[in-house]
């Protein structure tokens, strides 16, 4: 197999602390695959970058221009990390044969490329980085992404277990995900649907070399949501076998309650009436948020927006 022509594809958002750290380190990594006969010289760094507020697209602009192996893709304004990776992916998919994306924040250990281009030389499509564990998050952090991937299985998403956005996609993988057109998208379990050869790759996770995060709590939550909704109708089904076991229930209540009244024993009951009384509608408001999060995301994939928007490139410039 001829050595591949590799993009490695790094989505910034609001990153001119970390930026210019991070991309001599990620040159260096590329020139050491380079000089390990694994990837072709053709090589590239493609920057993506997310909107960004700071002067983050100035950086990579003058890295483009210093260093002929780093190229910038900047997106019209803030389309969220899924899509700023979807754009830079299917950006680099006509010119590359694989792929690796990886953040810039420095944390994912860039030395676990070697064993990922190695795997595609073996024949693999999809390298996965997974997280050996997470003793760099917090507890709260750690405790919450456990929940998360637990949930994700237990509602039947076939998402791989401690692993994020660090993979490498080849190019006949790249071309099978374009197809999907889903506006809310969640690569993280989109990337399993493709199908064909994976495996995965392991390595320790570290703490960001400089600059603070910018995936909040509430980031988290909606990535989340929408991996939910966008790969399992579990959910619906759980509200279903709900209202029925509340049917159940009620039917119950109206036996024992016409029960008591032949028997001349009712008796006030304004506590378990309240009681009752609350319990359902709590659960037909849940089942109303349910049903209203997918009728929402059904109704922005009918409007067939964009899901991103490319404003400019480096390549452009030159």
């Amino acid at each position: 197999m001829d050595k591949p022509v590799l993009y490695l594809v790094i989505p910034c958002f609001n990153e001119q602390e970390v930026l210019p750290v991070t991309a001599p380190l990620f040159l260096k990594k590329l020139e050491e695959l380079c000089a390990a006969d694994l990837i072709d010289e053709k090589s590239r760094i493609l920057f993506v970058n997310d909107g960004s507020r700071d002067a983050t697209w100035q950086i990579i602009s003058d890295l483009a221009k210093e260093h002929p192996k780093v190229e910038g893709l900047s997106l019209s304004r803030n389309y969220g990390h899924q899509n700023a990776l979807l754009a830079g992916l299917m950006y680099a998919k006509d010119l590359c044969d694989i792929t690796i994306s990886i953040d810039c924040d420095g944390q994912d250990d860039m030395a676990a490329m070697d064993e990922m281009v190695r795997a595609y030389l073996d024949g693999c499509d999809v390298v996965y980085g997974v997280r050996s564990d997470r003793k760099s998050d917090s507890f709260f952090k750690r405790t919450t992404a456990q929940l998360h991937y637990r949930i994700m299985h237990a509602l039947g998403a076939q998402t791989i277990y401690n692993h994020a956005d660090y993979r490498l996609l080849s190019a006949r993988a790249l071309e099978e995900l374009s197809k999907f057109r889903e506006v809310n998208i969640y690569l993280r379990g989109m990337v399993p649907l493709v199908g064909f050869k994976s495996t995965c790759v392991y390595y320790k996770r570290t703490e960001r070399l400089a600059g603070k995060t910018h995936y909040s709590l509430s980031k988290m939550m909606g990535l989340a949501l929408d991996g939910i909704t966008s790969l399992s109708t579990k959910p619906l089904r759980i509200v279903t076998v709900l209202g029925f076991l509340v049917t159940l229930f009620s039917f119950a209540c109206i036996i024992w309650a016409i029960v008591m009244h032949a028997m001349d024993s009712t008796i006030a009951g304004w506590t378990s009436l309240v009681a009752l009384v609350c319990f359902l509608g709590g659960i037909q408001l849940l089942a109303i948020g349910i049903i209203g999060e997918y009728v929402g995301r059904i109704y922005l994939e009918t409007k067939g927006r964009p899901r991103y928007i490319i404003k400019e490139t480096t390549e452009s410039d030159r």
